[in-house]
């Protein structure tokens, strides 16, 4: 199975960063960008993807509302904001519109790549983890058939 992480982000230097960091610190190989609302509502409404990482100030939109769009979402499929606006009351809002992690740009880069690194681990252990369950489940009895 392959982790699909999709960068929102209105800066293109942010972006190319992103993309070699998560690439070299945690095998992430993101299959997409945009830095529009959008277009980022659009790909992650049609597309499966594992992690979102988006910016809250967007070249168009705001990444609150991308956020939002995100909430119906699968339990292995995560969304992180990392921003330069992360004060305790953006944090407060954004975990209430879904967001599983926030991080600031300046100072948490490598809690962003730690926890993007563990949610690829987790997705890839979980087919292995569904597997040894239901092989040490207890086989279902047969019905006797009469003689």
């Amino acid at each position: 199975m392959t982790f699909r992480a999709y960068i929102v982000d209105d800066s293109t230097t942010v972006r190319d960063n992103l993309i070699e960091t998560l690439k070299e610190l945690a095998d992430i190989d993101p299959v997409g960008t945009t830095d529009s609302e959008h277009e980022a509502r659009r790909w992650l409404g049609a597309n499966g993807w594992n992690l979102a990482i988006i910016d809250l100030f967007l070249r168009e939109g705001s990444g609150m509302n991308v956020l939002e769009a995100c909430r119906q979402r699968g339990p292995q499929q995560k969304v992180v904001v990392l921003s330069n606006h992360s004060s305790r009351d953006v944090r407060w809002r954004c975990r209430q519109l879904g967001a599983d992690a926030v991080f600031d740009k300046s100072t948490e880069l490598e809690a962003l790549v730690d926890y993007c690194a563990s949610h690829r681990r987790s997705v890839e252990d979980a087919p292995v983890a569904a597997a040894a369950v239901q092989a040490s489940a207890p086989a279902k009895p047969v019905p006797a058939t009469p003689a």
